[in-house]
C-alpha cells in the first residue's frame, strides 16, 4: 500500500502556512484593533472595493456567509461599517465603512504592506516565482463563477 506523507503533501502544507500566516497577521491589525480574522477579512475587502454586499464579500474572501454576517454585525456595533437598502431588491444590503471604519482601515493598511514586505523580503528573489506561482494556481482552481462575482482582484486574473 503506497503511504502519503502528510507533512509534504502540498495541500496540507499550504492549509497549514495559511494558518500560520493568519496567525502571525493576526498579530498586526488584533494587537492594535481587537479584529477576528473574518472581521479583517470584510474590513478589508469593504476598504478595498468600496460599498459591496454581503455575498460579494463572501465570494472574493472566501468566508462562508454565516462567518461574514457575524463579522458584519460585530462591524456594525463597532460602528465601523453601515448597511443600506438596495430600494430594488430590499434582500439585499450596501456595506460600507464608516468614518470610523474607514480610520482603522487606513491605520491597518501600512502594517499589512510591511507584513508582507517582511515575507517576501525572507524569500529573497523567489518571491517573485511564488507569486506568479500563486497566481496560477488561484486561476485555474477558482470556478469561473467566483471569477465572475470578484470585482477585478487580482489573483482570478488568468495566468
Amino acid at each position: 500500500m503506497t503511504t502519503l506523507a502528510l507533512e509534504r503533501f502540498l495541500p496540507y502544507r499550504f492549509n497549514r502556512l495559511s494558518t500560520a500566516l493568519s496567525l502571525r497577521f493576526r498579530a498586526v491589525y488584533g494587537t492594535h484593533h481587537d479584529l477576528t480574522v473574518p472581521e479583517w477579512r470584510v474590513l478589508a475587502t469593504i476598504g478595498q472595493f468600496g460599498a459591496m454586499t454581503a455575498k460579494a464579500i463572501g465570494a472574493h474572501s472566501a468566508m462562508h456567509k454565516t462567518k461574514v454576517s457575524r463579522a458584519v454585525r460585530a462591524l456594525e456595533e463597532r460602528r465601523w461599517l453601515t448597511r443600506r437598502e438596495n430600494e430594488a431588491d430590499r434582500r439585499e444590503e450596501s456595506l460600507t465603512l464608516t468614518a470610523a471604519g474607514s480610520r482603522a482601515y487606513g491605520e491597518i493598511v501600512p502594517r499589512a504592506l510591511a507584513f508582507e514586505a517582511e515575507i517576501l523580503t525572507a524569500l529573497g528573489p523567489d518571491a517573485a516565482l511564488l507569486l506568479q506561482g500563486l497566481d496560477r494556481l488561484e486561476a485555474r482552481l477558482s470556478p469561473p463563477e467566483e471569477a465572475r462575482q470578484n470585482r477585478g482582484a487580482r489573483f482570478w486574473k488568468k495566468a
